[in-house]
């Protein structure tokens, strides 16, 4: 299989340039982490690379290792900051894996003991919401 090239119109390369809102909690030289506007759990947020890459297969193995290092810091983080029991680690590649925006991301999802995941549903959450869960995320950085 050849994976289709890089499509920098996607909603991701669009937030890195400053086209398009998102509620910032981190960034570093070579990664930005988002919150998710659908949320699947209380402090879902997203680790993204600043480099160009569709996803696991092309990008380039110092954006992957800086992607990993800001996705532990940010487990840590949504842990401490929601008194979380786990956290759930998801990462999608290609529509047949379930990959819906075409720039490499990582799912940072506190989890609870019996609590199950909520569905993906295609609903935004309200930005207040958002914005209240991204001041106690980064209150714990």
């Amino acid at each position: 299989m050849t994976a289709p090239s890089y499509d920098d119109s996607n909603v991701f390369a669009k937030i890195l340039r400053g086209e398009m809102p998102a509620e910032r909690l981190y960034e570093d030289e070579h990664t930005l982490v988002i919150m998710d506007i659908m949320p699947r759990g209380d402090g879902h947020c997203l680790v993204i690379p600043k480099a160009a890459s569709r996803n696991i297969l092309d990008v380039d193995l110092d954006s992957l290792a800086a992607v990993m290092a800001t996705t532990q810091r940010m487990a840590r983080a949504v842990i401490k900051a929601f008194g979380a029991d786990g956290v759930t680690i998801q990462q999608f590649n290609e529509s047949a894996g379930g990959q819906v925006v075409f720039h490499l991301h990582v799912h940072v999802i506190p989890r609870f003991d019996g609590v199950a995941m909520k569905p993906h549903t295609g609903t935004m959450e309200d930005m207040g919401v958002i914005k209240a869960t991204a001041e106690k995320i980064r209150a714990a950085l």
